[in-house]
């Protein structure tokens, strides 16, 4: 009953004030974390058009004149996932397995099934690890910064590595890394049956949603402008979903110090078009006293920048290519 209780819903007995303070105070952090990474959104997005995917007819300066990029940074990108992946990915799978401290036949043995078990379980249970990393490599070499998402997934009773692209994961300001990082928020783009099964499922509440009225950002314009896709009215991806890992104070569920209030780890999702808060769930093992946040979110670096996000070839050749291409 306790184990139930601890891996339970709490948003589902909290009072709807409660909530709604939590949410609009959240949201607002969100915004916040958002905006102070504009410029870092703009360069990524100018960077984007030296690959050279789209063809355009220029006016100037002359009707129909040739309008080439240099494929440096495609080349260059390309050559990296290539080499990247053939290293990370090898055949007979990536994980390897080493005794620490004096071995024995035992251990050996343990250590060679861990590695036999784990391979698999990469290699032929878990159909999305090896696309989506083949993706990631592109992503990372292009941004400088690339995240991987690992949890055990109830519906299909398996662990789960999902590619995270940077601008779908937004942290404040001022981190450094994303272990001391107090707020971490994955925008989830998805679809309303998808939500409507979480709700049946009790996962997420049962609250009336309203479809995201912002539209397609501006990276998400340029990703649409170079596949020469134009989205449609009716979009499968309407709901906009956030789902944040952050400390937070929750004076229901928690014993508080009355000088100090300290804030634990909490997963709350809300959905950014209402404003309501579908789940709220602690984010800390059930007997752990430190209560330390478990991790989900991996960060992968192509070349460790000045702050949070890394530098990629955008950024490193991007200037180069642009001199090359006029």
């Amino acid at each position: 009953e306790a184990q139930k209780e601890f891996f339970s819903n709490l948003a589902e007995d909290m009072d709807e004030r409660v909530l709604s303070r939590i949410s609009g105070d959240l949201l607002e952090d969100y915004k916040k974390d958002k905006e102070s990474r504009g410029d870092w959104e703009k360069s990524y997005t100018s960077g984007l058009d030296l690959l050279g995917f789209k063809y355009d007819n220029e006016s100037r300066p002359f009707q129909g004149a040739s309008s080439v990029t240099h494929p440096l940074l495609a080349e260059s990108v390309t050559q990296f996932q290539a080499q990247a992946y053939k290293e990370l990915l090898p055949s007979q799978g990536p994980v390897r397995t080493r005794v620490l401290g004096r071995e024995d036949n035992e251990k050996i043995n343990q250590a060679q099934r861990v590695q036999d078990f784990m391979n698999y379980m990469i290699t032929e249970e878990m159909e999305e690890y090896t696309p989506e990393f083949d993706q990631l490599l592109f992503y990372l070499a292009l941004a400088g910064s690339a995240f991987k998402k690992v949890y055990y997934d109830e519906v299909m009773q398996r662990a789960v590595s999902k590619f995270i692209p940077a601008e779908d994961l937004v942290v404040p300001y001022y981190s450094t890394d994303l272990m001391e990082c107090e707020r971490i928020t994955h925008v989830i783009k998805m679809g309303e049956n998808e939500i409507l099964k979480k709700q049946e499922a009790g996962f997420y509440r049962d609250v009336e949603l309203k479809p995201s009225s912002k539209g397609p950002t501006d990276i998400e314009k340029k990703y649409q402008e170079l596949e020469g896709i134009t989205p449609s009215a009716d979009k499968q991806y309407s709901f906009s979903i956030l789902e944040m890992h952050v400390d937070c104070n929750l004076e229901e569920f928690e014993v508080q110090n009355p000088e100090k209030q300290v804030k634990i780890p909490y997963i709350v999702t809300i959905d950014e078009g209402s404003g309501q808060i579908l789940s709220i769930y602690r984010n800390y093992e059930m007997n752990d006293e430190t209560k330390k946040r478990k991790e989900y979110f991996v960060h992968f670096k192509f070349l460790p920048g000045l702050g949070f996000y890394g530098f990629g070839l955008t950024h490193m050749i991007g200037g180069l290519s642009q001199a090359a291409t006029q």
